[in-house]
């Protein structure tokens, strides 16, 4: 089906979570949930940029209905306790899951000693995830998971989830192609168990600096500008959160799609063919649960 950014399904009374949501994607993600009548909440680890964003969307959006999580994704306890106050939430329709550290500092590691980028890009969110199952559950919500498309061109072993790569943009690669085992396997619990929550995957394409909307605090000149040398070719990150965003708010999406621009690196977002190396079910997936749930430190227990 034709779907326009611009006149998105209605999301009155609707509640969405967007991790990651005081910049960048996570940002613009929400404004546009915003904009469609959803309550938003708004989940980073910063409280002041938590309350900017709100004003920036706020200003964008007069009337907006807005809350705000602290979500700490480098520490599993402070994931627990937020996923505590967003499953006290009257509703819980979906969540994008955005967030996550991108340093590049090889042997950082989040406060309980997981590698940092795998920490808060795959562990954490399968805590976080295994906290609000019930809530999604009540609301046949959608969890809707952010990868990249690094993972279809640069393959990775996984046999052991753990192992970081020496270069920081391959351990990125790694958990995002993680991400995507991860996602596909839940889409095949979910429906085995004849649940009413959706697994989507999105990839956003290229979003850039230099083709993003002015918004206060969020991207102006007090916030750090970061050159891109695919600029020319790109899409703002208004654009690059379409993706997320039709995962969540189109009525035809399903369980189990993949969501990308249909120009590859820029575009309107569309169900794309999946990655037969991340979607096919077998041994790696099962193996790639088990170890998720040592590294998370909770059993998975798929909603019904």
């Amino acid at each position: 089906m034709t779907w326009n950014p611009n006149a998105l399904a209605d999301q009155t009374g609707r509640t969405h979570v967007v991790t990651g949501a005081t910049g960048g994607i996570g940002y613009f993600a929400a404004e546009q949930l915003a904009a469609a009548g959803a309550d938003v909440v708004l989940a980073s680890r910063s409280a002041s940029k938590l309350e900017t964003a709100e004003r920036a969307i706020r200003t964008q959006v007069p009337g907006a209905s807005i809350r705000r999580v602290v979500l700490e994704l480098e520490s599993l306890d402070a994931v627990d306790a937020a996923a505590a106050t967003l499953s006290a939430l009257p509703r819980l329709d979906g969540i994008f899951l955005n967030g996550g550290a991108m340093s590049m500092k090889r042997g950082a590691a989040t406060a309980d000693g997981l590698p940092l980028i795998l920490g808060t890009h795959v562990i954490a969110n399968v805590r976080l995830l295994a906290g609000i199952f019930p809530a999604l559950a009540a609301s046949s919500g959608r969890i809707v998971h952010a990868s990249t498309g690094f993972v279809e061109r640069f393959p990775m072993r996984v046999d052991d989830v753990a192992t970081v790569p020496w270069a920081a943009i391959a351990a990125y690669t790694k958990a995002k192609t993680v991400t995507e085992l991860f996602a596909f396997e839940l889409d095949r619990r979910l429906r085995a168990a004849g649940s009413p929550v959706a697994s989507i995957v999105t990839k956003p394409g290229v979003g850039v600096d230099a083709k993003t909307p002015t918004r206060a605090g969020i991207r102006d000149a007090t916030t750090p500008y970061q050159r891109n040398p695919y600029t020319l070719w790109a899409q703002g990150k208004d654009t690059a959160a379409w993706s997320g965003v039709r995962a969540l708010t189109d009525p035809s999406a399903r369980s189990g799609e993949y969501f990308a621009p249909r120009e590859g690196i820029r575009g309107l977002p569309v169900s794309v063919p999946l990655n037969p190396r991340t979607s096919a079910s077998g041994e790696l997936a099962t193996r790639v649960w088990s170890q998720l749930e040592e590294l998370a430190g909770v059993p998975l227990a798929v909603p019904r």
